[in-house]
């Protein structure tokens, strides 16, 4: 009489397990991922690059006009009192400045600062910041000189207790406009 040997089922070989196991990971992950990608979208990617193309032209436009009026702006934060306190020099004297301290990844740190003229003191604003600013930025001073905007923009690195020079450094792409 022959022996025959009776196969063990499937759910009790180790094969399948792995297999299974395989998959189910390879489903777990892609799920995370399509969740991630879903609630954090990516913020600098553009679906429109004309229009960005023409606001990169305004732009330039802008920071010539900065250039051709001779403007330089000194800016101060003071840490404690969060006031901002910016001396403009060149040939525009406007009512009122905006001063946008952007930041380069997190949309959420960005700050936008009204200044106002002092009267007393001629080229000098002064504002109010909400709350601390430090690290790598984007400045972005802009005023109205005769119905047109002018805009001056750095990159900066804010550090407590130094001021920033804006207009300082030549326009990037100025060359070719």
């Amino acid at each position: 009489m022959t022996a025959v040997t009776a196969a063990r089922p499937w759910h009790r070989q180790l094969w399948p397990w792995i297999i299974i196991g395989i998959l189910t990971c390879s489903v777990s992950l892609t799920a995370a991922m399509v969740t991630i990608a879903v609630t954090h979208p990516d913020n600098l990617v553009t679906d429109n690059y004309y229009e960005a193309g023409k606001g990169i032209n305004r732009s330039l436009d802008r920071e010539l006009l900065a250039q051709s009026l001779n403007l330089q702006a000194l800016v101060g934060l003071d840490e404690l009192t969060g006031e901002v306190d910016v001396q403009l020099s060149g040939a525009s004297q406007p009512e009122t400045m905006v001063l946008n301290l952007i930041s380069p990844t997190q949309p959420d740190k960005d700050r936008k600062i009204v200044l106002a003229r002092n009267p007393s003191q001629p080229g000098r604003y002064v504002g109010q910041l909400s709350d601390r600013v430090e690290g790598r930025r984007f400045v972005e001073l802009l005023g109205v000189e005769n119905a047109q905007t002018w805009r001056l923009f750095e990159e900066e690195r804010i550090v407590t207790g130094q001021p920033l020079t804006l207009g300082d450094e030549p326009i990037q792409g100025a060359g070719r406009h």
